[in-house]
């Protein structure tokens, strides 16, 4: 099937599966849940930066949309519906604990000078390896918890997935041109952090991923029994989004940005199950009205 972030998606199925839902089938309801999980999963996971939390609101945001599904015009679009309820309850809901946590780039820097660099040894580099992986990738998580959450939003469905801007106004009920300055504000806001910062892309600056592992690690950053960000999953983001050429002002911006959909594309199964599980439950049914 198409992704729903693919520029030709076709909602043809979708539209099917919610009819023979709202008419009782239990199948259809699990396949339109399975279509669309995976992919509210990958950006509430970048939005709330927790593993476990993201589950819980992708969760959420489901039943959501399911027990709205009777409301749905079928002369309308699907996917614009969709994102429209998923997205407004993301920038909506209560404060989530990380938010709390992290506030913006100057307190995130601090927190970064604060754990040590620690160099590998040969044997480190290899033991280490994986923890390296889930170093980095929760560290590029963790910064755009430094956006505004409508900025990170943006940035999550205008870099990651290619958003353009026709898609981006309507779900966000703003023009294409503010959406696009949206989304360049956002990028000018993280990158120029990691120009300052970060040494993925700028060599001059000190902080190095593997150098930060072992103090991660030891801060809890990094879970050596139960990496949080390099599990579940079979491909990366870039391998599923056709990236446009000219998305990015700047040769700059377009290398931080390709950093980001190297990040992977997380498959949840057993979460799935769990989902699957509810709406096959009878007192769900009756929730659900149909």
């Amino acid at each position: 099937m198409n992704q729903i972030f693919d520029p030709n998606y076709s909602d043809s199925e979708d539209k099917t599966l919610i009819q023979e839902a709202i008419g009782g089938s239990r199948s259809a309801l699990d396949t339109l849940v399975r279509r669309h999980f995976d992919f509210i999963y990958n950006v509430a996971l970048r939005y709330v930066l927790s593993p476990d939390d993201a589950e819980d609101l992708t969760q959420d945001v489901l039943v959501k949309v399911i027990t709205k599904l009777s409301q749905f015009r079928h002369d309308s679009d699907f996917r614009t519906w969709l994102y429209r309820i998923v997205f407004n309850h993301f920038l909506t809901m209560k404060k989530t604990k990380m938010e709390n946590v992290v506030s913006n780039f100057d307190q995130y820097g601090a927190g970064l000078d604060s754990i040590p660099n620690q160099d590998l040894s040969i044997e480190e580099a290899f033991s280490l390896k994986e923890e390296v992986i889930d170093a980095k990738l929760s560290c590029m998580t963790g910064m755009l918890m430094c956006l505004s959450r409508e900025q990170r939003l943006v940035y999550i469905l205008g870099e990651f997935f290619e958003m353009d801007s026709s898609l981006g106004s309507e779900i966000f009920s703003i023009s294409p041109e503010n959406y696009r300055k949206q989304l360049s504000r956002a990028r000018k806001d993280l990158y120029q952090f990691m120009n300052q910062k970060c040494g993925l892309i700028n060599l001059d600056n000190p902080c190095r991923c593997p150098k930060k592992t072992k103090g991660f690690i030891e801060a809890g950053w990094v879970n050596q029994e139960n990496l949080q960000f390099n599990n579940h999953f079979k491909q990366s983001i870039h391998e599923l989004v056709l990236t446009k050429s000219n998305s990015c002002d700047t040769l700059m911006e377009e290398k931080y940005g390709s950093l980001f959909k190297d990040h992977p594309y997380y498959n949840k199964s057993s979460s799935k199950v769990k989902i699957l599980e509810f709406t096959k439950d009878l007192e769900a049914k009756k929730i659900f009205d149909f």
